[in-house]
């Protein structure tokens, strides 16, 4: 669609996500994200669908903005366990002040939206894990890929779980999971590690 089409998604899209942070799934209607974005009813179903690929399409795109900030995380540390940790605890700290995803996990409409992130999340996982992994990958070469991707998705869900149903502190679960990740691919586990201290 070239620029125009963009820009009319985007506006879409921001609408949509403005709306669902105020008034849940149940509340949002097609119309109204249309009329935010001053655009005809069957403009949003051109380009979506349906309400809930409008959700969606929400929740990918506030997903490839979070992996953006990782790229930025992982470029800043020289080795994968401080890499990893300082991802994590990333991710825990900006899903805890994001309201899109509390909009999915709680309050009015969080059930409906709840699949976004869990039985119907494998878009958003599946493309979480690919690009963490070839992020690293290009960072350290030296890592084994099918043990790098196989390690990071379980890391990427793990952290997910640790997003909706917190147990300790976060920086407790980016230490965990960074000695998991380093550990399975055989990478060092540096005395930034607090479990090495004493």
């Amino acid at each position: 669609m070239g620029t125009a089409g963009r820009s009319v998604r985007d506006s879409l899209l921001d609408a949509a996500a403005e709306l669902l942070v105020e008034r849940g799934y149940r509340g949002v209607r097609m119309r109204d994200v249309a009329a935010a974005a001053n655009v005809s009813r069957q403009t949003v179903y051109n380009e979506f669908g349906d309400k809930w690929g409008l959700a969606r399409a929400v929740v990918v795109r506030d997903n490839d903005r979070y992996l953006d900030g990782i790229d930025r995380v992982l470029s800043e540390h020289a080795d994968l366990y401080s890499a990893v940790t300082a991802a994590v605890l990333f991710t825990l700290e900006v899903s805890a002040d994001d309201q899109l995803k509390k909009a999915v996990l709680t309050g009015a409409g969080g059930d409906e939206l709840l699949p976004l992130l869990t039985t119907r999340a494998e878009p958003v996982l599946f493309t979480a894990s690919a690009r963490i992994a070839e992020h690293a990958l290009a960072q350290w070469p030296g890592l084994d890929r099918t043990a790098l991707t196989e390690i990071t998705d379980a890391a990427v869900r793990l952290t997910a779980s640790h997003i909706m149903l917190p147990s300790v502190p976060p920086d407790e679960v980016a230490h965990l999971i960074a000695r998991m990740v380093t550990r399975y691919v055989g990478a060092p586990v540096t005395g930034a590690d607090p479990a090495l201290a004493g």
